[in-house]
């Protein structure tokens, strides 16, 4: 049997791997091109789709803000959080999520199962059990907001390849 820890952390921790690569890749792009990484933060797909700093800050809350949730029972949508308002903190926010990732502890992790936790927005209550909102409703969010980001540094220019959103897989040890 898979336990909570094995089926969440790993992919949390390789796709934050490939957002950290693939932000960096954008700097990169950015200096050798001699274009403003401010250009890129408030970048959108479409008109009404959220920018590259709140995709961010949705990767983050999806990945180790969801554990957090299932620690205390609820989950809200980040309005409260300022997204980052440079380049700089946009990868800064990629980078603590994936620290606090890798910090989990598989027990601690495990403890959380079976708890019930609520998404709250506004007057919408949604009740989960903890497996249910990570698989169907964070783990989702996490990799949409994750691809966005991506292709909002794909349609600005950045040469990136699937290979940079994948980041290192876990493999056979």
């Amino acid at each position: 049997m898979i336990s909570l820890y094995d089926a969440v952390v790993p992919t949390w921790r390789q796709i934050l791997g490939g957002a950290k690569q693939f932000l960096q890749r954008g700097a990169d792009h950015c200096a050798d091109n001699n274009i403003d990484p401010a250009d890129l933060v408030q970048a959108r797909l479409f008109p009404d789709m959220f920018p590259l700093n709140l995709q961010v800050v949705l990767v983050h809350a999806h990945s180790i803000g969801a554990v957090e949730a299932c620690r205390t029972g609820s989950f809200s949508p980040p309005r409260n959080t300022p997204p980052p308002a440079d380049y700089a903190g946009c990868q800064k926010m990629i980078a603590d999520a994936l620290a606090g990732v890798e910090a989990l502890q598989p027990d601690d992790v495990n403890a959380l199962a079976g708890r019930d936790v609520q998404f709250v927005a506004g007057e919408l209550k949604l009740p989960f059990i903890t497996e249910g909102y990570l698989f169907s409703f964070a783990m989702p969010n996490f990799y949409f907001h994750a691809t966005t980001a991506y292709d909002i540094l794909r349609m600005k220019g950045v040469p990136l390849g699937k290979r940079d959103f994948m980041g290192t897989p876990t493999l056979k040890k």
